[in-house]
Formats: C-alpha cells, structure tokens, sequence
C-alpha cells in the first residue's frame, strides 16, 4: 500500500487525537529507555489489511521501532497467526498500540467482508462493488480496504461519476402521478450528454422505468430494490434490446441472496453495507 501525504496527515491527526498532552499511564508506570518486543495477533479468521497504516503509526511515533510484518495486505490470515512483530521503546509500543489495532480492525473487518460477498459470486459475470456510504475522512482507506477484499471501486466523488438517482428524479419533478414522465427523463439525459463525456448511470425502481430510460441510452442503470423475479425479467429485456447498457443491482443484497442475484447476469452488485456498518476483525497486542 502506498500511504498518501492525505493518509499520513490523517495518521498524525488520530494520533494527536487519542494521545493528547502525552500518554500518561505508560509515562508514569514504564521506565523511559525501556526495550521489549510486541506481537500483533489475529483474534478470528479473514482478510488482512491495513498493515502498513499500523507500521507508519508506530514509526511515525519513533522512528526507531523496528517494525516487521508476517503478513501482507490481503493475505488470508487465521486465529491466533502472529501477524507482525514490533522491537524498541516499549513506551512508543504501548502509546501506538489502540490506534494501530483501531485501523487493522476496521480495514479487515471491511476485507474480510469484502471477500466473503466476492467469494459468493465466483464464477459469474458480476462485480461487486462499494458505495459513498462510507467513513468522513476515511473513504479512501475503506474504499482501499474492498479492492484489498476483491471487490471494485464504485466513484469515489461526486465529480467522478454520474447518478441520477431517484430523489434527483423526485427534485426535478419527473413523475406524474407516481410514473416517470418520458420527455423530462429524456431531456435531463440529453442535457447531461452535450456537457460531458462522462459514463452516465440512472437509477430505477421498476421494470417500465428501466424501458422509459433505456431509450435514453445511459451507459448504466441501476435497479434499486428489484425483487429476484422483476431482476431476471429486466436482464433478459436488456439482452434483447438494449445489449449495450449495463445493469447494476442494489438494495437488499446480503450474503444469502447475492449468488442469485448475480446468476440473474447483472454487471454489477452494489453494496452498501461493506463500509457502512462494516463488522470489525479483532486483533490484539501482547507484550513478550
């Protein structure tokens, strides 16, 4: 992983953060100049990252430490496996110690999630993919954590990509009566269109929504909350008369159902839940 001067102001700034003044406990009970060694270890089985963000805390601290991983970012790493060794100032160890575990836990535990939802969908067409529902200020390191997992990167930004979703469709005022107006939907394409050059994705919520854009020739449309049955229908209407728009399915994508929904020959799965209420990995540091 390369680390940023954005991730390295952020290491600096969680550290201020969580020491403060100065780490008082460790000051007033460990002798200063007092070596040891400390063993990172996995507490559960999964996917590894963020063990160059947990080395750059320690030598941000001291540059003395002498830092040694096992492991690599996207290793697949048993319970109890030794994951990194750290030798030098037990004081910079113990001061470290949280914030260097904080970010292995919350990166792995979106990995490790990550993998899972890849894993399921082996062997078919579909990606599985992040969203914007991620950390303020740490979107990149998720972000990094679900192509370490396997998965692929949606937009980062707001300037990286187009998506009209529906609250842009209901701001716009292109429903009547509950069904999406053709011309304003048209002509909002169209606009898009002559001012760039930039891949266009639409968000739908129905099967005749689907058709009324696909008219539009969008380069992707999202299908928000389709059930398994409307999902198959609306690929095989893509495959047979608009071949070239890709289908991105979301809403209610979980580990029991995404095989189905990715055999249904969408291009892409969309799933939230990776960064936004990730499950941590939990790591644990022992002085020996």
């Amino acid at each position: 992983m390369h680390l940023t001067k954005e991730t390295l102001i952020l290491i600096q700034k969680s550290l201020d953060e969580d020491i403060g003044i100065k780490d008082i406990t460790t000051c007033l009970t460990i002798p200063e100049g007092l070596k040891g060694q400390g063993i990172i270890i996995a507490k559960e089985k999964g996917t590894l990252c963020g063990i160059e963000i947990a080395k750059e805390i320690f030598k941000t601290l001291d540059q003395e430490i002498s830092f040694k991983s096992f492991k690599k970012d996207g290793a697949l790493i048993e319970k109890d496996e030794e994951i990194a060794k750290i030798t030098g100032n037990l004081r910079t160890i113990l001061t470290g110690e949280r914030l260097a575990l904080n970010f292995l836990s919350l990166l792995s535990g979106i990995s490790t999630s990550t993998k899972r939802f890849v894993d399921k969908v082996r062997g078919t067409k579909s990606k599985i993919l992040d969203t914007r529902k991620t950390t303020p200020t740490l979107r990149s390191l998720e972000k990094y954590a679900v192509k370490t997992g396997g998965g692929t990167n949606h937009r980062e930004t707001l300037f990286q990509g187009i998506l009209v979703k529906d609250n842009h469709i209901k701001a716009l005022k292109c429903l009547n009566n509950g069904k999406l107006d053709k011309k304003k939907i048209s002509a909002i394409i169209n606009k898009i269109k002559s001012n760039t050059s930039i891949k266009i994705e639409i968000e739908v919520e129905t099967m005749a929504e689907f058709i009324i854009v696909a008219e539009n020739k969008p380069d992707i449309i999202m299908l928000d909350n389709f059930t398994l049955p409307n999902l198959v229908k609306t690929v095989e209407k893509r495959n047979k008369c608009y071949p070239n728009i890709l289908i991105e399915a979301s809403g209610g994508i979980t580990l029991k159902n995404v095989k189905k929904v990715a055999r249904a020959g969408v291009d892409f799965i969309s799933i939230g839940m990776l960064t936004h209420s990730p499950k941590a990995l939990d790591f644990s540091l022992d002085i020996v």
